[in-house]
């Protein structure tokens, strides 16, 4: 488990065993005038990290275990988001290293799950920052009927190894 990362955000610790940790490369247009990563552009960063962790990939394409949503309307089941929330804690200035998103399942529910999320520098870097981290309520809805569908047994199963702690956060 990581530690609690101190209120500049370090931590030396990496990424427990349950969750999943993606690496999304930075792009010069998500600066902002200030010269770091602008708040919308981190809900656009999260979403990749997402899709990349969730979605099911194409014949030979490599994807981490939980990666079993079928995307588009075809699929059948849509994958909405119903609520998120982020915690800003440092800005992110450019880097050329990967940003490391961890993700994990706060809750599995009937037809939703809350993924949590924490967003770090690079682990090859010696001190690790923290700079955000956030929840995302997903809620998974029939594309014919626009009602909610159940989580499957095939997302349960892929999914339960990684269910930790929600997250929590210092300013409510």
């Amino acid at each position: 488990m990581t530690d609690t990362p101190n209120e500049a955000g370090v931590s030396t610790v990496s990424a427990p065993a349950s969750r999943i940790s993606i690496p999304i490369q930075l792009r010069w247009g998500d600066l902002d005038a200030y010269n770091h990563v602008n708040n919308t552009s981190m809900l656009k960063l999260l979403e990749e990290a997402r899709v990349r962790a969730f979605w099911a990939p194409d014949e030979g394409e490599d994807a981490p275990p939980t990666a079993v949503l079928q995307a588009g309307i075809a699929s059948g089941t849509l994958s909405l988001i119903a609520r998120q929330e982020i915690e800003y804690l440092a800005p992110v200035p450019y880097q050329r290293r990967p940003l490391d998103v961890q993700l994990w399942f706060g809750k599995i529910g009937g037809s939703s799950v809350d993924v949590c999320y924490e967003v770090f520098n690079d682990p090859a870097n010696a001190t690790r920052v923290l700079y955000a981290r956030s929840t995302a309520v997903l809620v998974l809805v029939n594309a014919e009927t626009g009602r909610p569908t159940r989580v499957t047994a095939e997302m349960r199963e892929a999914w339960a190894p990684y269910i930790d702690k929600p997250n929590t956060y210092a300013h409510r």
